[in-house]
């Protein structure tokens, strides 16, 4: 790696400034990255500033399905990096072609996809969702009409609980999610007793059945500003824990326990991006996000819809 200047945080600042840049970060990402970003948020938040932004420069400080999002609403703007191998376990298990196909068996359906997919799989969806606004979309659509869900089986799941609707579900799943133990879970409970259990649906069953409250990443910072609780074990990605702590200092925020001992309760791939990375990718302007036009046309017409009922 070249040679990184001593005060890698100003000159990530002073690099903004010069190519007016702006940095969207995820809230999975690490704590540093979370303090320089312009925006912090979860998908929706971040899909929706990245339709706003005036910025010659989007630098997405996430994962790849979420810069390419940022690159179909802004044909015409340079999208930029950290790490083009930041991807997804979601998006990596639901390939375009097998998604296609999956679709055609089922021509009178709506499909809703989880935004956590590919460009290609975006193109072949009705309409993109989040776990902010997943519901809403789900209730949306007219009661007669079949839903096809894609690909994170356990959002689709909650979601099939929430709303009443059946759907047919692409069997996916997110790693860091998947990986919480409700045995482990158990335990700390018991030596947390006062603690309140919250979680991000895309973990299983088990794990939503304990929780005092489920929503998205966004959704479960809010619930522990405003919860008059003074303990919380958070179930979602390890990311999202320094901005509890900074809303709420006076109180405890506890990891939720993986199955194995490891830090599996953090995105491999969100944690791929570095302060070195944001950087170099600001001052070379690489790796860069392209994307066919006809793909990038396709894709975004169910982001837009998205974006209307939102």
């Amino acid at each position: 790696m070249s040679q990184m200047p001593a005060d890698l945080e100003q000159a990530i600042l002073d690099l903004k400034k010069e190519r007016n840049a702006v940095l969207l970060a995820h809230y999975y990402q690490e704590g540093e990255i979370q303090d320089i970003a312009d925006f912090l948020g979860d998908s929706l938040q971040l899909a929706q500033a990245a339709k706003k932004t005036s910025a010659d420069v989007i630098l997405f400080a996430g994962v790849h399905f979420m810069a390419e999002t940022a690159k179909i609403l802004n044909p015409d703007r340079v999208v930029v990096v950290p790490d083009m191998d930041a991807g997804c376990s979601l998006a990596d298990g639901c390939p375009g072609d097998r998604f296609r196909a999956w679709r055609a068996k089922y021509p009178d359906a709506v499909s809703i996809s989880y935004i956590n997919c590919s460009a290609e799989v975006k193109a072949a969806s009705d309409y993109i969702c989040t776990s902010s606004n997943a519901e809403k979309i789900v209730r949306a659509i007219p009661e007669d009409k079949e839903i096809l869900f894609a690909p994170d089986k356990n959002l689709g799941r909650w979601l099939m609980e929430k709303t009443g609707r059946k759907m047919r579900l692409w069997q996916g799943s997110c790693v860091v999610h998947e990986t919480f133990s409700e045995r482990k879970l158990v335990g700390l409970k018991e030596r947390y007793p006062e603690a309140k259990i919250i979680a991000h649906p895309e973990c299983e069953q088990p794990v939503l059945d304990m929780a005092s409250f489920v929503g998205s990443t966004t959704a479960l910072l809010k619930f522990t500003i405003s919860d008059p609780g003074k303990q919380f074990i958070v179930m979602t990605e390890d990311g999202i824990l320094h901005q509890m702590k900074k809303a709420s200092p006076e109180k405890e925020f506890i990891s939720g326990p993986p199955q194995a001992n490891c830090a599996c309760n953090e995105c491999p791939y969100m944690k791929k991006n570095t302060m070195e990375k944001v950087y170099l990718a600001l001052r070379d302007l690489e790796p860069r996000i392209e994307m066919d036009a006809t793909l990038r046309d396709q894709a975004r017409l169910p982001i837009e819809r998205m974006l209307a009922l939102s």
